[in-house]
């Protein structure tokens, strides 16, 4: 799984739909770090959700069982959605724009909206406070509407397959012009990538299909680590560098696309 706000969105779904259960949403969860605290970003969250607030202090917070009660309470109201964030500078649709769990979204680079499209509702976003200890700030925030229809899983599954050979190609462009190749492997560098992901575990009720896309997704992005960590890809000119983010931009692109449809799939049990 790529972030704890994926391994949350898609455990709680399964939770919600009586799936798994809490316990099972904690071990997901313990795999990112042993501790998980949760804490309010805002005074309308800490009042309606009796948490501690802070303006960006890292708060001891309560337990994650408080979390899962956030979520279930949110999801309670008829239509609210559990919607998976995975915004990049430049790219931030789907947030609820002037807001600052947009912001902090943006900085993280993840987060989880929960709640009624077109109403208020809560995001999530985890921050690392801590070595062992992931903080989840609870955020009061509009729901925009979804940015549009996601591609569906065939189409996800066809672009992650043509994305780990896109993927592969960029990794030998950027390997053979580096004066160092032969000091490492790249095969042994992308199995040590692919350890980490494989870590995280996904309920038993994911669709096989999202399955087989998240786990593509994480094999070409491990790929794209190894591919950015090469010494050539440490360029030295504004034109090398313009260069290797027109390579790999769309490639990551791609893998944020694919890991929101095989989420938000998997989130509501569909195949």
């Amino acid at each position: 799984m790529c972030s704890p706000s994926a391994t949350l969105t898609v455990w709680a779904g399964s939770w919600l739909a009586g799936s798994s259960a809490p316990d099972d949403i904690l071990e997901a969860l313990y795999a990112w770090a042993p501790q998980h605290t949760i804490a309010a970003g805002d005074p309308v969250s800490g009042g309606r959700n009796d948490l501690p607030w802070s303006s960006r202090s890292n708060l001891p917070g309560t337990g994650v069982m408080a979390l899962l009660k956030v979520i279930r309470e949110t999801m309670a109201e008829p239509g609210a959605q559990l919607r998976l964030v995975l915004p990049v500078p430049g790219d931030v649709r789907g947030l609820p724009t002037g807001t600052v769990f947009a912001s902090d979204a943006v900085d993280t680079a993840e987060g989880l909206l929960i709640g009624v499209p077109g109403t208020d509702g809560t995001g999530l976003i985890p921050q690392r406070v801590a070595d062992d200890t992931l903080q989840w700030t609870v955020y009061s925030t509009p729901i925009p509407p979804a940015p549009g229809p996601d591609m569906s899983l065939g189409e996800a599954e066809y672009a992650m397959r043509e994305a780990v050979r896109d993927a592969a190609d960029a990794l030998m462009q950027l390997h053979t012009t580096s004066v160092n190749a032969a000091d490492s492997d790249p095969r042994e560098l992308i199995e040590a990538e692919l350890a980490d992901y494989s870590k995280h575990d996904y309920p038993e009720s994911i669709p096989l299909r999202a399955r087989r896309i998240l786990n593509t997704a994480d094999h070409v992005a491990a790929i794209l680590t190894v591919a950015q960590r090469e010494p050539a890809s440490s360029p030295t000119s504004a034109t090398a560098i313009g260069a290797q983010e027109d390579l790999l931009r769309p490639l990551w692109d791609a893998i944020r696309a694919a890991r929101l449809v095989a989420v938000h799939a998997a989130a509501r049990g569909s195949s």
